[in-house]
């Protein structure tokens, strides 16, 4: 097993969803097997789509998860998908570079430039050690959480990954740890506000009011991405949970006939319609609202 980075675009041209399955042709597949039940990094370019003159990318790694199989696409030859499991996102995308450090080793020429014929390849091999110092980066705020005294986005570029009390793969699938991200990005996301009442309440010590609520629950193989999440107030989360409320595939609220008191209703968003995050690969994905519609919502 070894670790590496998946390249994957905001529009893909190939049948990508990161929080579950990498899309790919044969020119990776060792590459992609030599991965199979270790963790990557997914990777977002500049370009944004297929088209060679789309701008707008990160140029940033965005998040980790585990190859768990590997399956050929029975309707498109010589193309293989990559499932996976325990998505993450990072709460701080992480840039390529960052001064003259390359995160990985390969991407650097010896004169120090990019090397582009490397940069290039959708999939590259990656050190522990690098995958260690991409993660501590993508986590840098709540791990600096975690460790008060740190500086929340310090972390070292040594040849060794520091120590921390427990090594950060162990972290990445550990209930808590998950909880504190996955929190952390959808609120950012929706600028610490309710989606669905506007509401944005900040106490005393600087912290919102707002809640992450995941749109397919974890108990039901709902996953971390913040494309599966919803900031919504503590009564709203509470009411969404348990069916009350839900969503459309436009967006639109719905309410639970009969079940929702008309104080609840004065608090919703006028025209009926949640706030949605700017960015639109932040928004919810379709086929998890259609989940909670299908399973949880009692309308």
């Amino acid at each position: 097993m070894t670790k590496a980075v998946l390249t994957t675009k905001v529009d893909p041209s190939y049948d990508d969803l990161p929080e579950q399955r990498y899309h790919f042709p044969r020119t990776y597949l060792r590459a992609i097997e030599e991965a199979l039940g270790d963790w990557i990094v997914y990777y977002e370019p500049r370009r944004s789509s297929g088209s060679l003159s789309s701008r707008g990318g990160r140029q940033s790694y965005f998040g980790t998860a585990r190859v768990v199989r590997i399956e050929p696409d029975l309707r498109l030859g010589d193309h293989f998908y990559a499932y996976v499991e325990d998505f993450l996102p990072f709460d701080r995308p992480v840039p390529f570079k960052e001064g003259e450090h390359y995160f990985e080793s390969g991407l650097r020429r010896e004169d120090g430039g990019t090397n582009k014929g490397a940069f290039g390849r959708s999939v590259r091999r990656i050190s522990e050690g690098e995958y260690d110092r991409i993660l501590r980066a993508g986590f840098a705020y709540v791990i600096g959480e975690e460790q008060p005294k740190r500086e929340p986005a310090a972390f070292a570029f040594a040849e060794e990954p520091t120590t921390f009390e427990r090594p950060i793969v162990e972290r990445v699938v550990a209930r808590p740890f998950r909880d504190a991200v996955f929190s952390s990005v959808v609120k950012t996301a929706y600028g610490n506000a309710c989606a669905m009442t506007g509401l944005k309440i900040i106490n005393g010590g600087g912290r919102s009011e707002v809640q992450a609520a995941h749109i397919r629950p974890v108990s039901h193989s709902g996953t971390d991405s913040v494309r599966n999440g919803v900031a919504l107030s503590g009564t709203i989360h509470w009411m969404f949970d348990r069916g009350l409320l839900s969503l459309d595939d436009d967006y639109n609220i719905l309410l639970a006939k009969g079940k929702v008191p008309d104080t609840v209703q004065r608090l919703i968003n006028p025209d009926r319609r949640m706030t949605l995050p700017a960015q639109l690969d932040l928004r919810p994905n379709p086929q998890w609202l259609r989940y909670h519609r299908d399973e949880i919502f009692k309308g």
